[in-house]
């Protein structure tokens, strides 16, 4: 795989303990941080919650109407009038 090169600065001890858990494992030290942070990342997004989660989707399907959580119950009362109306109305 062809990736994109990073640097980061690490505080001594913890590029020890790359260093030591990369000869341990017998992997490249790019592999374990790559591993690591897909760990990170996992447990990021299981950690979001769901109004995060559903960010990029709240207001691409908008109605223009602000209050419909408010008035739904009169648009069912209404609607469900407006129905038996229709079926008493004579053909």
């Amino acid at each position: 795989m062809n990736g994109q090169i990073t640097t980061a600065r690490l505080p001594r001890d913890t590029r020890n303990k790359l260093v030591a858990l990369s000869r341990i494992k017998g992997k490249p030290k790019s592999d374990i941080i790559k591993e690591s942070l897909d760990l990170y990342y996992e447990q990021e997004e299981n950690e979001m919650d769901s109004l995060t989660l559903g960010e990029p989707y709240f207001g691409n399907y908008s109605s223009g109407e602000n209050d419909l959580s408010v008035t739904y119950k009169d648009r069912i009362k209404e609607r469900i009038k407006t129905k038996l109306t229709d079926r008493k109305a004579p053909c």
